[in-house]
């Protein structure tokens, strides 16, 4: 092994943090732990049997192409259906203005290797979506985070900390916000805050990036105008993805931005990647057109409600006074906020010994607040194992209560 390994490396290499969920996963990864601590869709929603239909016909008629090279921008059929959706969201895009990637991580990285220098502010929610913060983090963003609170992030905060820049003479790149059933609070933004945050981008002349992975995941509540489309003028990034809605093995997403930012992401993605996989591309674009994916969305919002409410009954009958939650309209997860005296981080080895895991709330604040909660995933569980899930977290917050207090 060379002899100065630590030189060799690059600085933005040194920055790289590895993911909080990826290595707790590893420790919750056995068959007698009842998990809520992945991010994963409930395999009940995968929809084997039309997949297998479509894959054979992708086979048997369009093997040629879909098994070559593709082309960085992404296979012009899935776009084309990609696009007949964004508009049907309120969106006035065009072909130029989206690009297919590799899921909505890689999107984030894209963004961030395009638009970021070392140094440079970056604007997110506290608590924020850890994959966003990684990525964010890798190439060398001074991160600041702004309080959420019932209807998103603090527009009055953020005011504060741009106007606080503004006079030092400072720009942040852009500000990073999940609108739609936040990761990790499930907090959904409001139409008013959503105005807000557009208002105040157009004022300090700020791109936002409007991360959207759940969007058509909702069970309950009223739809709200993306923020794109309430701006239409440039100002605001999309990232989607087919991770929550379809099947994150396919690994797909995509970026709706200015065709100026599509250029360049492109440019950035040929060098990451050539193109995101024709074949899956191919099968998911299909699938589309047949007509599946609004039947699915369907099916997969009513099954990850019954579960949401169900873990809400749950922490009704089980958990001790001082505990509270927020109630999501849809989505996969809920922020559980325990006591101030209770940090998460110990509180999560009590819980493994009580064979169920959760993610500790810390891993999503840039500033390393958030020790008393913790992110609760309710779509891969099933019912059975969330009742009894939802038992054993009780008993352990109750038993690390009884210590705190001795």
């Amino acid at each position: 092994m060379i002899s100065d390994f630590e030189n060799i490396l690059s600085d933005s290499s040194k920055g790289m943090k590895k993911s909080v969920i990826r290595e707790l996963l590893k420790l919750t990864n056995k068959p007698d732990i009842i998990s809520f601590a992945g991010g994963l869709p409930s395999p009940d929603s995968f929809p084997v049997d039309e997949l297998k239909e479509i894959t054979q016909e992708v086979m048997e008629k369009e093997w040629k192409k879909a098994l070559q090279y593709g082309s960085t921008e992404g296979d012009s059929l899935l776009k084309e259906q990609l696009i007949i959706r964004a508009r049907n969201d309120g969106m006035d895009i065009d072909e130029k203005n989206i690009t297919i990637t590799t899921a909505s991580q890689q999107g984030l990285d894209l963004l961030s290797k395009i638009m970021v220098n070392r140094g440079d502010n970056v604007i997110v929610g506290l608590p924020s979506y850890v994959g966003g913060l990684g990525a964010f983090n890798a190439y060398g963003a001074n991160i600041i985070g702004i309080q959420l609170d019932e209807e998103g992030m603090s527009a009055e905060k953020l005011e504060n900390v741009l106007e606080d820049l503004k006079a030092k003479g400072k720009k942040p790149k852009f500000i990073y916000v999940v609108p739609d059933f936040q990761n990790p609070a499930g907090i959904t933004m409001s139409v008013k805050r959503r105005k807000e945050i557009i208002a105040l981008a157009h004022k300090f002349d700020v791109m936002i990036i409007e991360d959207s992975p759940y969007r058509e995941l909702r069970f309950e509540g009223e739809v709200q105008h993306t923020i794109y489309s309430l701006d239409n003028t440039g100002q605001v990034i999309v990232l989607g993805t087919f991770s929550k809605i379809l099947a994150p093995g396919f690994r797909i997403g995509w970026i709706i931005a200015d065709e100026k930012f599509i250029d360049k992401i492109v440019i950035a993605k040929q060098s990451a990647d050539l193109c995101t996989p024709p074949f899956t591309q191919r099968i998911v674009a299909r699938y589309c057109e047949k007509g599946y994916l609004e039947k699915r969305i369907q099916k997969t919002s009513k099954m990850y409600r019954e579960k949401k409410d169900l873990m809400i009954e749950c922490f009704d009958k089980y958990m001790p006074n001082g505990v509270s939650w927020t109630n999501p309209e849809g989505g996969l997860f809920l922020l559980v906020t325990v006591p101030n005296y209770i940090d998460t981080d110990n509180l999560f080895d009590k819980a493994l010994e009580k064979k169920v895991a959760f993610v500790v709330g810390s891993a999503f604040h840039c500033d390393n607040s958030g020790h008393n909660t913790m992110r609760i995933n309710f779509s891969y569980p099933s019912k059975e194992e969330i009742v009894q899930g939802v038992k054993r977290l009780a008993e352990a917050i109750k038993e690390y209560m009884a210590e705190c207090k001795k």
